[in-house]
């Protein structure tokens, strides 16, 4: 469909940014919703996200969804933040409005939504979880994963410190018990879990693979891969041919797009099978 001079502007800014999915993701529902707008992928710099968001600001964006490396940086540039975000301790959503930045978080309700999808409402309550990683998608995941009601989230991270300072900041605000584990302890924290999720970038196309026995996981635990592209990471493949239940990191993607469509173009969408068939499409044709 064609724009106007009056369309709404909106994009996603990283670094990279060409594997993104959210620009066919948002094109389908602007078509799906005969919306005068347009939705673009940016490369922007780590050195030059400050400069790049105040640039587009006057350009007239109304937001930005915000992915590797900026979600914290976009934390710290936000005047107004919701409680997700202030959770989260990183915000992937930027609303411009009534002159403001706003920034939210709304990979946390996109990941639950996920989980709730796959698995079932009450399938991870008191539980125990693990989460690899312990970058701004780690602390998203804490916070869906408290929601969801888990007994206790056991973050494993190459950078054990980093791990340490996600408990420290996050613990205070959630009954469920975080506790950090190295690397080299997985069959540790792997031990009674119901579910384990990989919030690194490993396993993505052009990036190396994630290097983890699954030997130590529970038969029944279910594994979940925030990465998308491609649809099966190694880890997924893997956990699949042993029998465990495996969720990709397309649901996500489409359930936290929700709010930030709303945010930009006025309009509620709808997750659907349509949705994910075209979004399964465009990852196939990259191949």
């Amino acid at each position: 469909m064609t724009i106007s001079g009056h369309a709404k502007l909106a994009g996603i800014v990283g670094d990279p940014v060409s594997h993104s999915l959210s620009p066919r993701l948002h094109a389908h529902w602007l078509e799906a919703h005969g919306i005068d707008g347009a939705y673009v992928p940016l490369k922007v710099a780590r050195e030059s996200f400050a400069a790049t968001l105040r640039g587009l600001r006057m350009a007239g964006f109304v937001g930005l969804n915000v992915t590797v490396p900026h979600k914290e940086a976009a934390f710290a540039l936000a005047e107004i933040l919701d409680a997700a975000a202030l959770a989260a301790g990183a915000v992937n959503l930027l609303v411009f409005r009534n002159g403001h930045i706003e920034g939210r978080n709304t990979d946390a309700a996109g990941l639950a939504s996920s989980l709730v999808e796959s698995l079932g409402a009450d399938t991870l309550r008191d539980k125990t979880a693990v989460i690899l990683g312990a970058g701004g998608a780690a602390r998203a995941a804490i916070v869906a994963l408290a929601a969801l009601g888990t007994k206790e989230i056991r973050i494993v991270a190459r950078n054990p410190a980093r791990a340490k300072l996600l408990v420290d900041e996050l613990q205070a605000s959630t009954k469920t018990a975080l506790n950090a584990f190295d690397w080299r302890e997985w069959p540790k924290a792997a031990a009674d879990t119901a579910l384990l999720v990989n919030t690194t970038s490993a396993g993505m196309r052009g990036q190396p693979s994630l290097t983890l026995s699954l030997d130590p996981l529970p038969r029944g635990a279910a594994v979940c891969d925030i990465v998308y592209n491609p649809l099966e990471t190694p880890l997924l493949g893997e956990a699949r041919a042993r029998g465990h239940s495996t969720i990709d990191g397309l649901g996500m993607l489409m359930h936290q797009a929700v709010p930030a469509f709303e945010a930009f173009f006025g309009v509620t969408p709808v997750v659907t099978p349509a949705l994910r068939k075209d979004l399964e499409k465009a990852l196939h044709d990259r191949q």
